[in-house]
């Protein structure tokens, strides 16, 4: 996928997360060998917790994952 195709999805999934009440943070890890480089959370916009997509303190969600997440569908 180019990085205009990335940027434009993770676009779409803000503002569906944001229609439910979440925010989409994505981990600010810039070592690509990271475990936890380009991954995601999605965080509850009025408590900050992170609700899902974190295990064990990391991001962990691939922006698949995200979008499951979001629709509705077992991740």
């Amino acid at each position: 996928m180019t990085t205009t195709a990335v940027k434009t999805r993770e676009t779409r999934l803000r503002r569906m997360a944001k229609r439910q009440g979440l925010r989409l943070h994505k981990s600010r890890r810039r070592d690509p060998h990271a475990s936890d480089y380009g991954v995601y959370a999605l965080v509850d916009e009025e408590t900050s917790f992170i609700v899902a997509g974190a295990d064990s303190g990391r991001f962990g969600f691939s922006l698949d994952d995200v979008e499951a997440h979001l629709k509705g569908e077992r991740v």
